[in-house]
């Protein structure tokens, strides 16, 4: 990784390691999509499983180091089995149905996630503008929160630090350290709004959004991201046969 921490360092000649990071960030995102809608009807671990394990074979390959991964991926984590405990505890189907919603969720998250930290930020805009026709004020919103999401982490540790050296410690009180931290997050949201703020008041006096824009980088489509969309359509094709041949598709519309 480089400075930026969403932006990675591809070293030239990186070879397979780096394959993801070759594409454009348009096609990454829309087969994201495209996995995150196809996987919306099964609700079986089988078919959100063979997905979700297609999508971890192609990690290696994603120039992305496992820390970062572990530390983006979490809260993903923890949402997945969040849900399957729920699942487990409230569904109809047991533990079959919660290792089901927890897996679901897992092969639906982790494709967007990848693509989003396998990309170049203003590659991603370029691709969201020019491939996607997405409009350019979005598309420029999409820009500058992957800029600053860097900005905001180093924001969070300079909130941190400043309340120790004033000496507000939470100690072994776990209602202490609750209190604290969500006195931090509302310090990190007054900052977070004043940045948007003088973004969006930057962004107005450089007249984004006021009609056609020029672009200064070229976003191109390669065989290799139609290959890319072609494979994600066969995986879930491949996915939802295997899951009948075996028996254990569930489909949520039955």
């Amino acid at each position: 990784m480089g400075g930026d921490t969403l932006t990675l360092d591809v070293p030239e000649g990186g070879g397979a390691r780096y394959w993801l990071t070759g594409l454009n960030p348009a096609a990454k995102l829309l087969a994201a999509l495209l996995i995150g809608i196809g996987l919306i009807p099964a609700v079986d671990a089988v078919t959100g499983g063979l997905v979700l394990l297609a999508v971890l074979v192609t990690v290696p390959f994603s120039g992305v180091d496992r820390r970062t991964l572990l530390v983006l991926g979490g809260p993903f984590l923890l949402m997945g089995l969040s849900s399957g405990a729920v699942n487990y505890l409230y569904g109809e189907h047991g533990l079959e149905g919660a290792v089901g919603a927890a897996v679901r969720l897992l092969a639906i998250a982790l494709p967007g996630l990848l693509a989003a930290i396998s990309s170049d930020p203003t590659e991603m805009s370029d691709g969201l503008v020019q491939r996607l026709r997405v409009p350019e004020r979005p598309a420029m919103g999409v820009l500058a929160a992957l800029r600053l999401i860097p900005l905001l982490a180093d924001q969070w540790r300079t909130i941190t630090l400043a309340r120790r050296a004033r000496g507000l410690e939470a100690g072994s009180n776990p209602l202490r350290i609750v209190s604290l931290f969500f006195g931090r997050l509302f310090a990190l949201l007054v900052r977070s709004i004043r940045t948007g703020t003088l973004l969006a008041t930057a962004m107005d006096a450089r007249a984004f959004g006021t009609g056609p824009r020029t672009h200064a980088r070229y976003s191109r489509w390669r065989a290799a991201d139609t290959l890319l969309l072609v494979g994600t359509a066969l995986l879930l094709v491949t996915a939802y046969a295997v899951s009948a041949r075996l028996g254990t598709l569930v489909l949520l519309f039955r």
